[in-house]
């Protein structure tokens, strides 16, 4: 005769005394505040006294995330369009080819914009 075991899917906490509670929590928080305070100190420059440079850099760095931003949707096309290619799905390639075309106009929307102006 076979004798059956009940299987249980209970989860019990570990045993933590109210001293070793205490201590994990203060290195927790020591562990936190040394990592945000490394993160977030960010060496600032000052800047020249010429105003326009300020505005360029401000403008490069915007482009740049908005350029991030192009390459990230050029990534999620191809996929969408090799997802559509495997699934035969005509309206979803069509959207993958769409996002595709965002993702190259938004990545190089600082070039583009350069041409119309100059």
């Amino acid at each position: 005769m076979k004798k059956s075991i009940k299987k249980t899917n209970e989860t019990r906490p570990l045993p933590m005394g109210k001293k070793t509670r205490r201590a994990f929590t203060t290195y927790v928080c020591l562990v936190l505040t040394v990592f945000m305070v490394s993160t977030m100190s960010v060496t600032a420059f000052a800047a020249t006294n010429d105003p326009l440079t300020v505005i360029d850099n401000l403008s490069t760095f915007i482009f740049g995330l908005i350029r991030a931003v192009g390459i990230i949707l050029l990534g999620w096309g191809i996929v969408q369009i090799g997802i559509s290619l495997k699934s035969h799905d005509p309206s979803q390639r069509a959207n993958g080819f769409l996002t595709l075309a965002g993702g190259v106009i938004i990545t190089f929307a600082k070039e583009i914009l350069d041409l119309i102006i100059a």
